[in-house]
């Protein structure tokens, strides 16, 4: 099985903020193979079903961001997934909005959720999709950044990159990270 989580904030008042581009990537995902988040299971919103054939488990953990781990690892363990079959979607400041970026492992780059995932997995050894948010403009805190809503202008950019980024994790499913790497990492 493959666990593909895709990192946010619970609730409506985050749905659209910018560190919930992952969460929202998942959730487009399961829409687009007809995968309902019909149950709850350590502290996620999970979908169970196949895509390309690849039975796949996909989950919105519901901790806030910086507890992302207390989610991520219990439904690592409890499916027995091994870290090259988890894939984890979540918001990248270093990279310009709406770019794309697959990497088979590395460090958490300062993102808090993905420091959370990391200490709770004991490592960094898993792929990993980063979507591109941009820096905050001038000196706007980065936490407060992340925190708002894509503007009118930025949606159909970053709805384009969710739209590849779906296309990576399919190819990914489907014909390996080092293919999905090759087409979508530009």
């Amino acid at each position: 099985m493959y666990l593909i989580i895709g990192l946010g904030n619970p609730g409506a008042r985050y749905a659209r903020n910018r560190h919930n581009v992952g969460a929202r990537c998942v959730s487009r995902l399961a829409a687009a193979h007809g995968l309902e988040f019909s149950r709850r299971q350590k502290n996620a919103r999970v979908a169970r079903g196949t895509i390309g054939d690849q039975p796949v488990l996909l989950a919105v953990p519901q901790t806030f961001m910086n507890e992302s781990g207390r989610s991520v690892a219990p439904l690592a363990r409890f499916y027995q997934v091994t870290p090259e079959r988890l894939l984890i979607v979540y918001d990248d400041l270093d990279l310009p909005l709406g770019a794309i970026r697959l990497r088979p492992e590395g460090s958490s780059g300062g993102h808090r959720g993905m420091r959370s995932v990391i200490e709770h997995l004991g490592t960094q050894n898993f792929p990993r999709l980063r979507i591109g948010i941009d820096r905050p403009p001038g000196q706007m805190d980065p936490a407060d950044y992340v925190l708002q809503d894509f503007t009118p202008d930025e949606e159909p950019v970053i709805n384009d990159a969710i739209e590849r980024a779906i296309a990576a994790i399919q190819t990914w499913l489907t014909e390996g990270l080092e293919k999905a790497m090759s087409l979508y990492n530009r």
